[in-house]
């Protein structure tokens, strides 16, 4: 039986220890700064934060193009001979890096590709299940296993409020008429990945201590998660008090295992410091 290798992108802020533990192969997405390209996991994310507090600008980021897939897939099957490789892609809808996995896949045969329509926590959800699965089943058929995969992707559900207006202004996400209605209302919008879109479908008033209270109610009244894991995520700058609590709504709602994991500089150049967010799996 081939042994079969899972692999997905840096925009899924996987945790290292948890990409080590598993095997599971991360190629970087881009992030350029004062025109030098940076690999997204080599740069700090307080650089991010530091280069904006300096030049009112943030850094733009780009996509794995289709000769680094080609590299990243070629390397793998050196490493791994006779492997079958599963990629579990970035959403196509927000990133050109699936379309790019895509053209290079036409050079390999052990190839299959999922887009999770998802990112960051919601992304890594679908990866952590995969692995679960192929740990269980170590001899499944590879064509089945993407068969499971593809049906949990509807299934994985991201929601998550910036800390501030300031970098999406910045971006140009926000015009700066709503910028400055919302920063003197303090209303943070919550951002969700419908059909693999980021949409911003609700607005709370408050300090992100209040804010994030609230967000975790109502995703937990709006989606039945599975108890068996949570992934909570936070970019730089989110209080431990706001953690602290955040574990303790999660651990009232029966959840057991959590798993923290810090937004990477590719989500945290969009959504700036302090933000906060809440992946899982419905049932």
């Amino acid at each position: 039986m081939k042994k079969i290798i899972l692999t997905t992108e840096s925009g899924a802020d996987l945790p290292e220890d948890l990409a080590v533990k598993h095997d599971v192969q991360v190629v970087p997405m881009h992030i350029i700064m004062d025109e030098k390209d940076y690999e997204d996991g080599s740069l700090p994310v307080q650089e991010i934060y530091d280069y904006y507090d300096r030049t009112k600008k943030i850094p733009s980021t780009t996509s794995t193009n289709s000769h680094e897939y080609q590299e990243f897939f070629t390397k793998i099957n050196k490493d791994f001979p006779n492997c079958t490789i599963i990629h579990i892609g970035y959403t196509s809808k927000a990133s050109s890096s699936f379309q790019h996995a895509v053209l290079a896949s036409e050079e390999f045969e052990n190839l299959f590709l999922i887009d999770a329509l998802n990112v960051t926590g919601g992304l890594t959800a679908i990866v952590m299940y995969a692995v679960s699965l192929l740990e269980q089943e170590p001899t499944i058929e590879p064509a089945r296993l993407v068969e499971i995969i593809k049906a949990i992707v509807p299934k994985s559900k991201l929601a998550f409020v910036p800390g501030s207006l300031e970098f999406l202004r910045a971006g140009g996400r926000v015009s700066n008429v709503a910028y400055l209605g919302g920063a003197l209302l303090k209303i943070k919008p919550r951002i969700e990945l419908i059909d693999g879109h980021l949409v911003s479908n609700k607005k709370y008033r408050g300090k992100m201590s209040v804010v994030s209270e609230k967000l975790m109610r109502d995703y937990f009244n709006q989606y039945n998660i599975d108890r068996d894991q949570l992934y909570l995520i936070y970019s730089i700058g989110l209080d431990d008090g706001i953690k602290q609590r955040a574990e303790e709504i999660a651990r009232e709602h029966g959840f057991q295992k959590i798993q923290w994991m810090q937004a990477g500089a590719m989500i945290s150049t969009h959504s700036g410091p302090g933000g906060f967010g809440i992946a899982g799996l419905e049932v």
